[in-house]
């Protein structure tokens, strides 16, 4: 039997950005000895999406920490200042870093916080007399760490449709976004001159997507053809106005959570520009390519929008890709030579939850039950980290609001207020909230 090495209060699975922003505000509090645990052997972020000029759809005050604590030494203020980069940044005059430097940003974090702990993957997960039992593999071997509560932020995976083929997959030409930056060189050399011009197919419609796209139109010789669809019925920009900004708000998650679960997923469903669309400054950049690329005639590019794909399969040398139109049923098919499946991510739930399955609440569909606080510990003590889309809404992956949900929970595990949290901070109300200070009809009968 392994002897546990460390008891924690509180263990943190995973370093994404938003266990590493828990880990920032946890730093230093004499009350609250926590350890984050990472599989990976360094700290890594969408490496293979790291394109050149790409940068955040949020302000760089979305950091691990400004939104809870602005004096914390972990913002990226401080970052760029001991990195002497405080003043460049002052004078580009831009609220959105460059997502390579907030990479950056992240990596220098996660090496300056005691509690992160890479080369660390969680096998196996049970509950004995009150504590969490973890065993955990490590370069030294297996080892067993415990803990009074859990917080989980392994993140989600990428997803690949079942429509794509094994024998689709088995010819290497199919690359999913994420690892987009790690086959760029492969998807843009040219073909012998025999074998005519290349094609290249990028089905998605979200920044991913937009970004990818632009990069091959750019970089593809002119006389190479190049796809985009998608299943969307546009190319939706995400929507960045200030009223709708509001709604990343604590009063909008109160409205969010106390709705009726069915009316959960029709609001999810409809609020996918708010979270997955197109920042509207590249789509500007796209048509402008397009339009440069027209001047001497059609180019080689085509855009189909409300197209599903029905199909993707090998055809000798070849991707076959089947379409269909979802408002005409007309069916496009065409052969590829490289494809990439910008179709997003999908979140799973890690196999070592299920040592600990019976202490979880779950809906009747099998997800998790998030309450208010983020918990999913039927006796509050594990709690989730961009697991609650369906309960909490849009707000969940957004990482201006992780400085919000961590102060949250680490007030809830410290119990006390360590980090003030802001209970209303919009203009508008959301819901059936009474109008003050208005007449209605029994105040006007009244005074009749």
């Amino acid at each position: 039997m392994i002897e546990p090495t460390e008891h924690f209060d509180v263990i943190a699975i995973g370093a994404g950005p938003f266990n590493l922003g828990f880990a920032a505000l946890a730093d230093g509090l004499d009350d609250l000895h926590v350890a984050v645990l990472e599989a990976g052997e360094k700290f890594v972020w969408h490496p293979g999406m790291m394109l050149p000029g790409t940068h955040l759809q949020v302000p760089f005050m979305a950091d691990l920490v400004t939104m809870a604590d602005p004096t914390s030494k972990h913002s990226f203020l401080n970052y760029l200042k001991e990195k002497q980069r405080l003043y460049p940044f002052y004078i580009r005059e831009d609220f959105y870093a460059l997502r390579e430097e907030y990479s950056n940003y992240l990596a220098w974090a996660a090496e300056n916080i005691q509690s992160v702990r890479f080369g660390h993957r969680v096998l196996e997960a049970e509950y004995h007399d009150g504590v969490y039992r973890l065993s955990v593999l490590t370069a030294a071997g297996l080892t067993r760490f415990t803990a009074g509560k859990l917080v989980l932020g392994t993140g989600s995976q990428p997803y690949l449709p079942p429509v794509l083929t094994t024998e689709a997959q088995a010819t290497g030409n199919v690359v999913h976004s994420s690892d987009y930056a790690f086959h760029r060189e492969k998807l843009l050399s040219s073909r012998t001159a025999s074998s005519g011009p290349k094609v290249t197919a990028v089905l998605g419609s979200g920044q991913s997507a937009a970004e990818i796209f632009l990069d091959l139109l750019r970089s593809l010789p002119e006389e190479d053809h190049l796809v985009w669809a998608t299943r969307s019925e546009r190319y939706f920009p995400l929507e960045y106005t200030k009223l709708t900004l509001e709604m990343t708000s604590p009063e909008y998650i109160d409205h969010f959570h106390a709705l009726p679960m069915d009316q959960r997923d029709v609001l999810s469903a409809e609020q996918k520009g708010l979270y997955k669309g197109i920042n509207a400054e590249l789509i500007n950049e796209i048509h402008e390519e397009l339009y440069q690329r027209s001047v001497n005639g059609a180019a080689n590019v085509h855009l189909r929008t409300g197209c599903a794909a029905t199909s993707i399969g090998a055809d000798t040398d070849h991707l076959a890709i089947s379409l269909r139109h979802e408002r005409t049923g007309e069916d496009l098919e065409f052969l590829t030579d490289h494809l990439v499946m910008a179709t997003g991510y999908r979140a799973g739930t890690p196999d070592f939850l299920q040592g600990i399955s019976q202490r979880i609440d779950y809906l009747p569909d099998g997800r998790f039950n998030v309450d208010r606080e983020y918990s999913i510990g039927l006796d509050q003590d594990i709690f989730v980290q961009n697991a609650e889309l369906h309960t909490h809404g849009f707000t969940a992956p957004d990482l201006g609001m992780g400085a919000y949900r961590n102060s949250v929970i680490i007030n809830r595990l410290a119990g006390r207020e360590v980090y003030p949290v802001e209970r209303r901070i919009a203009f508008q109300r959301f819901g059936a909230a009474e109008l003050s200070g208005l007449p209605t009809s029994a105040t006007a009968s009244a005074r009749a």
